[in-house]
């Protein structure tokens, strides 16, 4: 009973990360993130990166939901990814850049940051 709590619990946490990073996504569109990272191809290369990441992201979400071992393994790159998001983004401003500097763009960086160490913390105590 107990472990099905807490997957239906990290289940939630996961989709809710993927919100967050997603909407983080749209916003590094606005702020044109290919520029601050020196990615070719512009707005075309930043989406056709995103393909693949989008999905694979949706992809862990139905194996979270499955209960299948591969979800931790998908739900830690997903927290993963939103600490280093928010890692990153730190550095830039403390370097002097001005993205992602409004309210929202640094909820969601905030929101992120905290859902992902929760996140993390929840599957790793399920999985030991």
């Amino acid at each position: 009973m107990l472990e099905f709590q807490l997957n239906e619990l990290l289940f939630w946490l996961y989709i809710s990360n993927a919100t967050l990073l997603i909407c983080h996504e749209i916003d590094s569109a606005y702020w044109k993130e290919w520029e601050m990272f020196n990615l070719p191809g512009g707005i075309t290369g930043f989406l056709l990166i995103h393909l693949p990441v989008v999905f694979l992201v949706l992809l862990g979400l139905i194996k979270v939901h499955s209960g299948l071992y591969s979800g931790y393994i998908y739900s830690l790159v997903l927290a993963a990814s939103g600490m280093f998001a928010f890692i990153i983004h730190m550095v830039f401003m403390m370097k002097g850049r001005n993205e992602f500097k409004s309210p929202m763009s640094l909820f969601i960086l905030i929101s992120t940051f905290v859902v992902s160490i929760v996140q993390a913390a929840l599957v790793v105590s399920i999985i030991i």
